[in-house]
C-alpha cells in the first residue's frame, strides 16, 4: 500500500497564500558528477559529429580542455516594477465560476476587505441569481469556496459576493479621478479561464461612454477607463490597478471588431473598467443593504435619434411629472446637447454622464428646443424599482 505525505505551510503562513500543489523539486537538487559528465560528453559527441559531417573529416580527440562556467546571479525584482506588484496584488484576485441548469459562466473578482467580500461584475454572477444557480470562488492557490450573492446592480454591471473565510488579502482603492492618460496599469484575472493572468499597458483614455450587457437584462452604461492592456473574456470583473498597486478600475468590457474586420473576438487594445471612484459608491450599497440605486432626471430617450445630441422621445409621458427634468420645464423633443459643460452626442452619453454623477448633484442642461438654445439646472433624484 503507497502512502502519500501531506506538505504542511508553516505555521505563520496566511490561509490564502498556503499551497497544497507539490513544487518541482528536480530543479532545486544539484545534479551528480556523473551524470553532469555524461550529458557532456553527450553534447561534445553530437558536435562533433556535426563537424565532421560539414567537413568531411573525423576528429578521435579533442585537444583542449572544455569547462562549464556557471553563475549564481539574481534578478532583482523593485516592488513597484511590474512583477513586484503582480506579486503583492495576485493572491487577492479570484476566478468565479457560475453553475446553472443551462450551463455556465466563468469571470474574475477581487476582495476588497478582510471579511472574504469579492468586487465581480453583474454579468459574471447574473446566470446564477436569475436561475438558481451556484458561485464558486477559486483562489490563485489551488483553494476553493462557496459563495454567497450579497448583491447586484445591472445598471453599473457590477455585483458583490461573499465567502465564509477571514482575513482575505484585501487590496486597496485608489483615486480614479486623479489617473491621467498614459499613466501604467495592470490588468489581472483569468481571461479564458487562465486564473492569474497579468497583462499591463496604459491608460489610452478617459471618460468613454461604453454601454454593455450580459444579454439578460438592461445594459449597463459605464464612463469608462479606457485601457490597452490585454483584456480577454474571463478578466470581467477583475482589477485594473495601477503602479503603486491599488485598484483604479473594475474591467468590465471589451471593444471587438466587427464581421468586415474579420470577427475578432479576442483582445484588440480596447479594453474598458468601472472608474473605482464611481464602483465604490455602489459596492458600499450593496454590503449594506443588498442592492444601490441610480440617478435619474426622469426622462424618455429616443434612442433612433441620429442628430447630434440625446434627444427626448417625442411622445407622451417621456418627461415624467414630478421629477427634475419636468420641474425644470423640458419637454419631449427637446434635444440635449450638453451637460455640465460637456457635449452630448448620443442618448448614450447622456446616460452616462446622469449615472457618473451621485444622487443630489445638482447640473447643468443646456439644450435645444425648436432651433432655439436653452439652458435649465436640476437636482438628480434616485432611481425607483
Amino acid at each position: 500500500m503507497s502512502s502519500e505525505v501531506e506538505k504542511v505551510p508553516p505555521s505563520d503562513t496566511p490561509w490564502w497564500a498556503s499551497n497544497d500543489l507539490e513544487l518541482d523539486r528536480a530543479i532545486t537538487q544539484p545534479r551528480s558528477a556523473k551524470s553532469l559528465s555524461l550529458n557532456l560528453a553527450i553534447v561534445i559527441a553530437l558536435i562533433a559529429g556535426l563537424v565532421g559531417a560539414v567537413a568531411g573529416k573525423s576528429f578521435t580527440s579533442l585537444n583542449h580542455q572544455t569547462n562549464l562556467v556557471n553563475t549564481t546571479s539574481t534578478i532583482e525584482r523593485k516592488p513597484d516594477s511590474i512583477a513586484g506588484i503582480a506579486a503583492r496584488v495576485s493572491p487577492s484576485v479570484v476566478s468565479i465560476t457560475v453553475r446553472t441548469l443551462n450551463g455556465g459562466d466563468t469571470g474574475s473578482g477581487f476582495f476588497i476587505d478582510t471579511n472574504g467580500y469579492i468586487v465581480t461584475n453583474n454579468h459574471v454572477i447574473e446566470a446564477a441569481a436569475t436561475s438558481s444557480g451556484t458561485i464558486s470562488v477559486n483562489l490563485i492557490n489551488g483553494k476553493r469556496f462557496p459563495a454567497t450573492l450579497i448583491g447586484r446592480d445591472a445598471a453599473y454591471d457590477l455585483a458583490v459576493i461573499k465567502i465564509d473565510v477571514t482575513d482575505s488579502p484585501a487590496l486597496q482603492f485608489g483615486d480614479s479621478d486623479k489617473v491621467a492618460v498614459g499613466d501604467g496599469v495592470i490588468a489581472i484575472g483569468s481571461p479564458l479561464g487562465l486564473a492569474g493572468t497579468v497583462t499591463s499597458g496604459i491608460i489610452s483614455a478617459k471618460n468613454r461612454a461604453v454601454t454593455s450587457s450580459g444579454g439578460t437584462s438592461e445594459s449597463a452604461f459605464i464612463n469608462a477607463l479606457q485601457t490597452d492592456a490585454a483584456i480577454n473574456p474571463g478578466n470581467s470583473g477583475g482589477p485594473l490597478v495601477d503602479l503603486s498597486g491599488a485598484v483604479i478600475g473594475v474591467n468590465s468590457a471589451i471593444a471587438s471588431l466587427g464581421a468586415s474586420f474579420g470577427s475578432q473576438s479576442g483582445s484588440i487594445g480596447l479594453g474598458f473598467a468601472i472608474p473605482i471612484n464611481q464602483a465604490r459608491k455602489t459596492i458600499d450599497q450593496l454590503i449594506k443593504g443588498g442592492k444601490s440605486t441610480h440617478p435619474i432626471m426622469g426622462i424618455s430617450l429616443d434612442s433612433r435619434f441620429n442628430g447630434v445630441g440625446a434627444k427626448i422621445a417625442d411622445q407622451a409621458g417621456s418627461v415624467r411629472p414630478g421629477l427634475p427634468a419636468a420641474k425644470a420645464g423640458m419637454l419631449p423633443g427637446d434635444v440635449i446637447i450638453s451637460i455640465d459643460g460637456n457635449s452630448i452626442n448620443s442618448s448614450d452619453e447622456a446616460i452616462v454622464a446622469v449615472r457618473s454623477h451621485n444622487v443630489g448633484d445638482r447640473i447643468k442642461i443646456k439644450f435645444v428646443r425648436n432651433g432655439t438654445n436653452h439652458e435649465v439646472t436640476l437636482t438628480l433624484v434616485a432611481a425607483t424599482n
